[in-house]
């Protein structure tokens, strides 16, 4: 992710993202700089964390001034690729489907949900949100047509596999799966699992089994 090649952790990684949502946010209401506290009062991640992750990219700030907002932003605007349009294609238009269509990341002008796939006759050839609803039978030829590389896929998971070896098939690199299914794809494709009922569930033990501290409100990975 950084300019020379550099490997940093997955778990900063993940981080990434939050920072910049925040640092956008800043921009927008003016402000030129910030601290660590400031970031980790916003961002949930302490203040030590939040400087780990700063240190993997050099410099990025001065001890006593805290960092340069527009500095940060341009950075990591830069680090995330968010100077080039990322096109995403979403495989399944049911509730949690139309939902994301009707969204379509609405504050990140630079991720799209470009077009869709269904077999429901009164969806395939409408548009949702803007979007196209092509039929499923048309997955492989429009994904590699458009040059779609990212697929969330919001499908039943009993066709969750043999869908997800189309995306492999289609050139599809990156999958964002909401299906319980645990789907088998070759090491060259990355794929995130979000399953809602386990995290759900997750939540809802920690809350019976680890009481909460003021100062630790989010479970890190």
């Amino acid at each position: 992710m950084t300019n020379d090649g550099m490997k940093i952790p997955q778990a900063t990684a993940k981080r990434l993202p939050l920072y910049y949502r925040f640092l956008l946010n800043l921009h927008s209401s003016g402000k030129q700089r910030v601290s660590s506290a400031e970031l980790s009062e916003a961002v949930k991640v302490d203040s030590a964390t939040i400087r780990r992750d700063f240190s993997y990219f050099g410099a990025l700030g001065k001890k006593g001034y805290g960092y340069n907002v527009n500095y940060l932003l341009t950075f990591f605007r830069k680090t995330l690729d968010q100077d080039e349009l990322t096109k995403v294609g979403l495989i399944g238009v049911g509730n949690l489907g139309t939902a994301f269509l009707n969204y379509n990341f609405s504050k990140n002008n630079n991720t799209k949900i470009k077009i869709a796939f269904d077999v429901d006759p009164n969806k395939v050839g409408t548009q949702i949100g803007d979007v196209p609803v092509y039929h499923m039978d048309d997955l492989d030829k429009v994904l590699i047509e458009e040059g779609i590389q990212v697929a969330i896929l919001t499908v039943p998971s009993t066709v969750a596999q043999s869908i997800t070896d189309r995306l492999v098939q289609a050139n599809v690199k990156g999958i964002l799966n909401f299906t319980p299914a645990r789907l088998n794809v070759p090491t060259s494709i990355r794929i995130h699992h979000i399953d809602l009922a386990v995290e759900l569930q997750s939540l809802i033990y920690f809350l019976k089994h680890y009481p909460t501290d003021a100062e630790i409100t989010e479970v890190e990975e």
